[in-house]
């Protein structure tokens, strides 16, 4: 027997290989299909099954590519949603893999036609040896039961509730769990950061076990977590079992300041760099995106057709970035800026820059700006500084009108601990705010120096009470 998790960086996304005399299947892979040839090959197994536990709404499938490529059959559950598969199987059927076989488990509720799947051993059939759950059971959590319709959230939650208790704890506490995504995930909120866990792990810390059914059922209700626009785009594109990445990732053209400058007019530049790099200088209008939050916030500022030019972090090879946005199907990265910023300092080109502070200079100074908290809404009521504006970094265009900020007055913006506020800084600064500061350390630095913080909602249609603020360069540079 062969088992082997893969990760996906960025994405919390886990897919599996699992083998056996010879023969393989693959669990749930990513669109970039590289990984799963050299294992196959290194371990001399065949492929035979490419396998679905449901549409995945975060990333592009590599499904369809994978079976094209090597003559697998595509297996899911039976369900209308997954009709392009080879083999559906229906509750409680069996899947032979040499000496093991997978049983079908229907386990709706985060989606319609999700399937777990429990892999038996021949030698012991009456004992699972793991099982791959999707995104229907992850270490310490569930997966948001919002997303096929959110008016439905309560009646998804009670079918996940009823399923996994149906058809997953039976299986007994020796079983391993093997789930679609890790901590990170935008499919689920608040999941273990564990690499492995068992049934008998998750029967005692898993709010599905832990809680009674109306419990569980509000617990979901509380989750509200944002929904990136792009998940409608990965929801149809993998209900045709995605599609093939067609361009290799080294080819994008590396470009000098001048035609970078020239061929991202009508485009959107994306820095890479760390939120202190980016502050320090970048390019007038370009947006900061930190390297391991471009697989999910990418989609949230670009959408399919969208040309993409990329300034790099130095030391970090530019496929890593390029990657990291086709597996959210966007595919039309341009050019990267050759020799990163420090090219475009020197070419004399314009250069942008926004201030940053520390929390103690924020709290000593707090009178002369306007606060923005940019986490989602749960973390905003867990716990904020006194007069903060909110509005969850993705959605911050669209709320921006609303929140009552004047783009002449200085503006403080905080996350966790500087990354979401670097993208929120740079929106800003595209919306013509002038003085805009990074709160370097977020709520995390601010908590740890035991500064004032409130807890609760910001009161709908409202922002905090207007202020007179100073304006001016010594501001902007304190």
């Amino acid at each position: 027997m062969f088992f082997q998790a893969i990760q996906t960086p960025g994405l919390a996304h886990v897919s599996y290989v699992l083998g056996d005399g010879g023969e393989a299947l693959v669990v749930d892979p990513r669109r970039d299909l590289d990984v799963y040839l050299e294992v196959l090959h290194s371990q001399g197994l065949r492929l035979r099954y490419v396998l679905m536990t449901h549409r995945q709404e975060d990333f592009v499938l590599g499904t369809t590519s994978l079976a094209n490529l090597s003559g697998a059959r595509i297996v899911a559950g039976k369900h209308p949603i997954t009709g392009y598969v080879d083999l559906q199987m229906g509750e409680r059927e069996r899947l032979q893999l040499g000496h093991l076989s997978l049983l079908a488990l229907h386990t709706p509720g985060h989606t319609p036609e999700s399937f777990s799947w429990a892999v038996f051993l021949d030698s012991h059939p009456k004992h699972a040896w793991g099982v791959f759950t999707g995104d229907a059971l992850f270490a310490g959590e569930t997966g948001r039961t919002d997303l096929s319709d959110p008016e439905r959230t309560y009646e998804n939650a009670a079918l996940l509730y009823d399923s996994l208790h149906r058809e997953i704890l039976p299986l007994g506490d020796q079983a391993l769990v093997f789930p679609a995504h890790g901590a990170g995930s935008m499919c689920g909120s608040h999941i273990d950061d564990r690499a492995l866990t068992t049934l008998g792990i998750e029967r005692h810390r898993n709010p599905v076990f832990v809680l009674g059914r109306d419990d569980f059922i509000a617990h979901k209700l509380r989750e509200r977590l944002p929904r990136p626009p792009y998940f409608s785009r990965m929801e149809e594109l993998n209900l045709r079992g995605g599609f093939p990445l067609d361009r290799d990732p080294r080819t994008v053209p590396p470009l000098l300041p001048r035609a970078f400058q020239e061929a991202s007019r009508d485009g959107l530049i994306i820095d890479a760099r760390e939120p202190e790099a980016f502050a320090g200088g970048h390019i007038p209008g370009s947006l900061n995106i930190w390297m391991k939050g471009l697989p999910t916030f990418g989609g949230w500022v670009a959408d399919l057709g969208t040309p993409i030019f990329l300034v790099m972090p130095e030391g970090v090879e530019p496929e890593q970035a390029v990657l990291s946005l086709a597996r959210i199907g966007i595919d039309r990265v341009e050019g990267i800026l050759a020799g990163g910023f420090g090219a475009w300092r020197n070419t004399g080109l314009p250069i942008e820059r926004n201030a940053t502070l520390t929390p103690n200079e924020l709290h000593e100074h707090a009178a002369r700006y306007q606060l923005l908290d940019v986490r989602d809404i749960s973390e905003f009521e867990s716990g904020h500084i006194p007069g903060a504006h909110h509005a969850y970094v993705g959605q911050l265009e669209e709320l921006l009108p609303g929140l009552g900020l004047r783009p002449e007055v200085p503006v403080a913006v905080t996350c966790g601990v500087g990354y979401r506020a670097g993208l929120a800084t740079s929106i800003l600064l595209r919306h013509g705010f002038q003085n805009v500061s990074n709160l370097l350390g977020g709520m995390t630095a601010w908590k740890k120096l035991e500064l004032p913080v409130e807890q609760g909602a910001p009161h709908p249609g409202e922002t905090p009470a207007p202020r007179e603020y100073p304006t001016g360069d010594e501001i902007y540079y304190q």
